[in-house]
């Protein structure tokens, strides 16, 4: 099936451009890298107009001043102190920091955080500008830290002593080989030490369908019986799917098919330059109802579908359920099965509080990225990457680099690390469609948002739904996730797991220091604040997979003879070839 592009719109790249236009797009992509992507114009508006309301509120202007000779004196103060081991940030936790002259240094540094908490709101100022600048005076801060530097770190320094300088020389030969991009045997090592179909990515399947976006994976049964309602899982397209296939001990999917599920897994070909124009419609239309109605041919068009959803693919997938529940939708087009329980993982419906992510999305910000955006033809990973390390830059650059450049000590992945490792693209006009679509104007949550020419409401999806957030999530926040009891009358059973977006959903039974909170909302039931659900849900130890698959079995028939994989529908093994299609960007 070949997708049918609609007609350009107006931010969106094409082939025709001014010179005019392509002078300002080569000046502002060629600038991005020096901004770490983030638009200047952005960054220098917030700054006004936090420097603007200060400048005229003297009042306020005393108040900070009273407070930053307060922090001041308490730091002079400061001697020898004994708290180092309770303090809240890990990287000042170690007994030499009680100790002077760091207790002072490490007691500045957090008097600083203080001040600027504090200092970086003024009244009268945007709510976003508020954020941005409190959330960039935490960066700047980040990069002064003591603990970042040789001469300020006391840990780092009686290293140092210990080894008799061959850390810090170690950390200087990893210092120089990812200056150069030369890596050390050690790196190459570690960079093979996970391999898709080889450690990770390994349970047993086939491929069973392909088109140009997508393979859609069939896992092999493990049970004698199974339910007959497979489940259809439709991972984010700004990730490799197998974070929910990582090894054999923490696979989500192993875990469903050792319950007796049948198991399909949607994986998303990595785009190229190519796919420029492929839109949000072309991802619903290839990847998932295609894959519904592949799955309908192998278990019956009659069989419904147990349909689940992770970070973003959770999102397209309730865009999908809600269009199937239209009347005139893309469900009377073509024979589809019916979607019997609808899951999502970590997958936001209301964009309204989107978290830190939302700091970098602006109407500024996103002029940016299609002018990044419009001479690749995509978003590359490495330029995801960078809003991702800024939201946890001091433990993805700072404490990282600290270990590694000053200590000598390489990271040593994990399969999970590896999977972020792997990254994929996003294709320019997608990209622009889900950020202006979902980010700026939150269209899916109020009921705007199109699909094939006609407006779709979450308020028609009527399957049981089981919708998990995480406490620790940056890219979902699990109260933004908790907004869908606002949007849509079915029965929600709503999960908050410990861990964060990726390490709270992989999440398996056995995992030390995992708990989990469960509840149910019936259909048409009152609205609970998500700070009263939290009071008074109990929290029980443990993972969630097992109330998950409790849930689906609950909704499932009873379990019939588990059939094989037919020869003829198979393409090739799993965990498929899009997988490993990977660009050096």
């Amino acid at each position: 099936m070949t997708a049918k592009h609609p007609p350009p719109v107006e931010g969106v790249p094409t082939a025709d451009e001014s010179p005019t236009a392509r002078l300002d797009r080569l000046l502002h992509a060629t600038a991005a890298p020096l901004t770490g992507g983030l638009s200047p114009v952005s960054l220098a508006l917030a700054w006004a107009d936090w420097a603007w309301h200060l400048g005229v509120s003297p009042g306020r202007q005393m108040e900070l001043a009273a407070l930053g000779a307060r922090l001041a004196r308490d730091t002079l103060q400061v001697k020898d102190e004994g708290l180092a081991a309770t303090d809240d940030d890990p990287r000042f936790r170690h007994e030499a920091w009680g100790v002077w002259p760091f207790s002072q240094m490490r007691a500045g540094f957090r008097n600083a955080e203080t001040f600027w908490r504090e200092a970086a709101h003024i009244p009268g100022m945007t709510a976003h500008h508020t954020d941005l600048t409190q959330f960039f005076a935490r960066q700047w801060l980040g990069t002064m830290a003591p603990a970042n530097w040789l001469v300020s770190n006391p840990v780092v320094l009686r290293d140092a002593v210990q080894s008799g300088g061959t850390h810090l020389a170690q950390g200087m030969q990893n210092w120089v080989a990812d200056l150069t991009g030369v890596p050390l045997p050690k790196d190459v090592e570690i960079a093979n030490r996970f391999g898709v179909g080889r450690n990770v990515a390994v349970t047993p399947g086939k491929v069973v369908f392909r088109n140009q976006l997508i393979e859609l994976i069939r896992y092999a049964p493990q049970t004698a019986q199974v339910h007959p309602e497979p489940v259809f899982i439709v991972p984010s397209w700004i990730m490799k799917f197998y974070i929910l296939d990582l090894s054999p001990h923490n696979s989500l999917v192993r875990y469903l098919v050792g319950q007796g599920h049948t198991v399909y897994m949607l994986s998303w070909r990595n785009p190229d330059a190519s796919d420029a124009q492929l839109t949000i419609d072309d991802y619903l239309q290839l990847g998932v109802l295609d894959a519904l109605q592949a799955i309908g041919r192998h278990s019956g068009k009659d069989q419904p579908v147990h349909a689940a959803g992770y970070c973003l693919g959770g999102t397209l997938l309730a865009i999908a359920a809600a269009a199937l529940a239209h009347k005139d939708g893309v469900g009377a087009a073509r024979p589809l099965p019916r979607l019997k329980t609808l899951t999502l993982l970590a997958a936001q419906t209301d964009f309204s509080e989107p978290g830190e992510l939302g700091l970098f999305i602006d109407e500024s910000q996103i002029g940016l990225l299609d002018n990044i955006t419009r001479g690749q033809g995509y978003l590359s990973g490495k330029q995801m990457a960078g809003s991702f390390q800024f939201l946890h830059s001091r433990d993805l650059f700072w404490t990282r680099r600290m270990r590694e450049y000053l200590m000598g000590e390489r990271e040593q992945p994990n399969d999970l690390m590896a999977w972020n490792a792997d990254t994929t693209r996003m294709p320019a006009r997608m990209h622009h469609e889900y950020l202006t679509s979902l980010y700026l104007h939150n269209a899916l949550a109020t009921s705007s948002y199109r699909v094939g020419g006609k407006t779709v409401s979450l308020g028609e999806i009527r399957q049981p739904v089981f919708l998990v957030g995480t406490q620790r999530d940056h890219v979902s926040p699990w109260r933004s996730v908790y907004k869908l009891h606002h949007l849509c009358e079915a029965e929600i059973t709503f999960v908050l797991a410990s861990g964060g977006h990726n390490a709270g959903i992989v999440s398996e039974p056995g995992h030390p220091n995992r708990s989990y909170q469960a509840g149910t909302r019936k259909a048409h039931g009152p609205w609970v604040e998500p700070h009263q659900w939290a009071d008074r849900t109990p929290v029980q130890e443990g993972s969630w997979w097992p109330t998950w698959h409790r849930w689906l079995a609950t909704h499932s028939s009873p379990r019939q003879p588990a059939r094989a994989i037919p020869a003829k529908a198979a393409l090739c093994d799993a965990p498929g070839e899009y997988v490993k299609v990977r660009y050096a960007d």
